[in-house]
């Protein structure tokens, strides 16, 4: 499993911000970028990407999340939709695929490879999703991990 670290500009992303517990996530992530793109498709806008969850903390019992699309550029965000834009600078990137039940070894490995190269991870951690446990088999997922990093 190899790491790629690299410069990242910030993007600009709608996104919803809240707090939840690990047996919800599921729901409020699909949730949210349903409303998010409803949105999108009101301003007649498209996400610039595929949508991402955003952990600001790991604590699975009060989990600080934001799940968003990125966008093309600055557009205004309405209640709970909040514009924003994601970390830039110096990123750690791992594509994995596979089961989410097996990103815990993903994780623990990128954080070696980011102690090994003397770095250090900011606290947040996107989860970009290129596709769904509904559209192919766990085994087939694919999801992009960045760590902005110190």
């Amino acid at each position: 499993m190899r790491v790629e670290f690299k410069e990242q500009k910030a993007q600009p992303v709608l996104s919803i911000r809240t707090r939840t517990n690990l047996t919800d996530l599921p729901k409020l992530i699909g949730d949210s970028y349903h409303k998010i793109a409803a949105y999108l498709e009101e301003l007649g806008e498209k996400p610039a990407d595929v949508p991402f969850t955003a952990y600001h903390n790991m604590d699975m019992k009060n989990m600080d999340v934001e799940m968003g699309f990125p966008v093309t550029r600055p557009l205004p965000g309405r209640g709970d939709i909040k514009a924003g834009k994601t970390a830039g600078g110096q990123v750690a990137v791992y594509m994995h695929t596979g089961p989410y039940s097996k990103l815990e070894v993903v994780y623990n490995e990128i954080f070696r490879q980011i102690a090994e190269k003397g770095c250090q991870p900011k606290g947040i951690y996107y989860e970009y999703y290129y596709n769904s446990p509904d559209e192919v088999l766990e085994s087939e997922l694919l999801t992009r991990i960045v760590i902005p990093l110190i």
